[in-house]
């Protein structure tokens, strides 16, 4: 399966480079709300989630033109305060999605005119919860608090400007080999793609 997944992003990739061009830059987000929930121990609340304070930031690349791209990204993404509400065991998550992404119309960052547009991608995602440590008593009690991975998708749908983009997105994680475990992940993301971005400020570009 993952090797069927790679070929298809390789071929697209490649067909897409024949006539397209090729962006660099980061990415931003800032979840509104994100919960984790890792695999049942019967000792504590599996679950963790934040509302406030949730900051990502990684690399991005794309390659398109100004009506479709292929993106990929991954981020570190932190939820400073995130806790248990059923218990307190520690504060503070961490999750590193990796994702291909297929953005179309505005979010390609290629098209120099202002428009709406969306995407759809897929990836995996590793989640760590109680990040600065679980209390010595849920210690003592064998709850550990290990990364745990779930396979993700996500959809965005926002405006895009010549390298610059903001969209609002929903990104759910799952994974069928181990019971009851997910991730969701719902904010905005800013993308930042570097080439367009200069074509703004040089005045012999055509804007």
């Amino acid at each position: 399966m993952y090797h069927k997944i790679v070929l298809s992003i390789f071929l697209l990739t490649f067909g897409l480079s024949a006539y397209s061009q090729f962006g660099y830059g980061f990415t931003v987000s800032n979840d509104l709300y994100h919960r984790y929930v890792n695999p049942k121990d019967n000792i504590a609340s599996p679950s963790s989630g934040s509302a406030i304070l949730n900051l990502g930031v990684g690399p991005k690349i794309w390659i398109g033109n100004k009506n479709f791209s292929f993106s990929a990204e991954a981020q570190a993404v932190v939820g400073f305060l995130a806790v248990s509400s059923k218990d307190n065991k520690g504060l503070g998550s961490i999750a590193f999605p990796m994702m291909g992404k297929l953005n179309f119309k505005g979010l390609s960052t290629f098209d120099k005119e202002g428009k709406m547009g969306f995407s759809l991608g897929g990836g995996i995602q590793h989640n760590k919860t109680e990040l600065y440590g679980l209390s010595d008593e849920f210690a003592a009690k064998g709850v550990k608090r290990n990364y745990f991975m779930t396979y993700i998708t996500q959809a965005s749908y926002g405006f895009g400007l010549s390298g610059f983009t903001a969209q609002g997105f929903v990104r759910y994680g799952f994974n069928p080999d181990i019971k009851n475990i997910s991730s969701l992940n719902v904010g905005l993301q800013f993308d930042f793609n570097a080439p367009m971005l200069k074509k703004i400020t040089n005045p012999e570009s055509e804007l």
